[in-house]
């Protein structure tokens, strides 16, 4: 490497965030857990679960969600899959349940796997030939009173496209649908309001550009909805008082906690609050205003290397990433391993380069990596 790791020249906030003190932080939380769970007393649980409320408070704030409409999922995939699972047979059973091509491919596999035994038509909306991402229009022209359920992905992981939400909602209710959105790509570095539009349920990780760790999803199910959820996951959590242990007087809490279960895991909550709480002590237009201004510069650098750029230009269509489709005679593994080399992070997905500015990221790391493209293509 031409020098140290210091994120300068960091392009993977769609994979992993990361801020200045992470590690620190992680460090320094991680050693707060173990000094309570290894304490010979009784108050291990109080504040462990007082740990994981925080996490979802933290949520509830980025969400703009009330209280008790949001709880803790190890994945957006089992986020969705505690979601449509609960829902009454009638719901789904005998219409349609819509998805873009473009959504994150493992929430597809999941849906897929639930159709027939629940009785749904999985249908997914394709991209037009050529294309990155799936139109709103072709979105909206399958969109009829057929379809139970609609899950809408905000931002797309492939493209960076970024869908117009208002009227996508706004036409789900004239259909009579539910309407789930998974907001992973955008969540932390866009503003999103779970009441404006009001959805019926949305799904996230703190991966990304809140800057958390693995297992921490968060899921919200809209007040009006949760009364007609019964999860199939159900336990002692899922209750208003988990110590009540009449086997025969089993209820759901009134409240997303239905949604919990067993023993809560709070490790992932707990590893990625430091992080949730660096977030909620920044500017949300400063971190917004430094990734458009990075993303303009890598867009110029893009088109004076003649590449191909595979994302919305305009920045209101698009998330916080720049993907960027390769020449087929540069194979995406080699290149990204010798930008690497040189000190610069992204990935690809195939032939598609993935680039996200984030907060670590300067200007002269984004010339470092034209710079490196160039020198890669050449």
């Amino acid at each position: 490497m031409t020098d140290l790791p210091d994120g300068s020249r960091y392009f993977l906030y769609h994979s992993i965030g990361q801020y200045q003190g992470k590690s620190a932080d992680l460090t320094r939380a991680m050693a707060e857990f173990a000094a309570v769970w290894g304490r010979a007393d009784d108050g291990q649980w109080p504040a462990v679960l007082g740990l994981r409320q925080r996490f979802i408070d933290r949520w509830r704030g980025i969400l703009n969600a009330p209280e008790g409409s949001v709880t803790t999922a190890e994945s957006v995939t089992a986020a969705v899959s505690q979601l449509i699972t609960a829902l009454p047979a009638d719901r789904l059973r005998g219409k349609r349940l819509l998805i873009a091509a473009d959504c994150f491919p493992s929430v597809h596999f999941l849906l897929a796997g639930l159709a027939a035994p629940m009785g749904f038509t999985l249908d997914t909306v394709p991209l037009r030939q050529g294309a990155h991402w799936v139109e709103d229009e072709d979105y909206l022209a399958s969109w009829d009173e057929s379809v139970g359920l609609a899950l809408l992905t905000w931002v797309s992981s492939t493209s960076s496209h970024r869908i117009a939400l208002e009227p996508l909602v706004a036409h789900g209710r004239r259909m009579g649908s539910l309407i789930g959105v998974d907001i992973t790509q955008g969540a932390g570095l866009l503003p999103f309001d779970v009441t404006a539009p009001a959805v019926d349920f949305a799904v996230s990780t703190s991966l990304k550009w809140m800057c958390g760790t693995p297992g921490a999803g968060a899921l919200y199910v809209a007040p009006t909805l949760l009364p007609d959820c019964e999860p199939l996951l159900r336990g002692w959590f899922s209750q208003d008082n988990p110590f009540r242990w009449d086997l025969d007087r089993f209820a759901f809490a009134p409240d997303a906690r239905r949604f919990d279960h067993g023993t809560p895991g709070v490790m992932a909550a707990a590893a990625s609050l430091p992080a949730l709480d660096w977030h909620a002590g920044q500017n949300p237009a400063a971190l917004l205003a430094h990734n458009r201004s990075l993303s303009a510069a890598i867009l110029e650098g893009l088109d004076d290397l003649g590449l191909t750029l595979a994302s919305p230009r305009d920045p209101d269509q698009r998330g916080g990433s720049l993907m960027v489709r390769l020449p087929e005679g540069r194979p995406a593994p080699a290149l990204v391993d010798r930008l690497r080399q040189e000190g610069v992070n992204c990935d690809a997905r195939g032939q598609t380069l993935r680039l996200s500015p984030g907060v670590m990221t300067t200007m002269d790391g984004v010339a470092a990596l034209i710079a490196s493209l160039a020198g890669a293509l050449r």
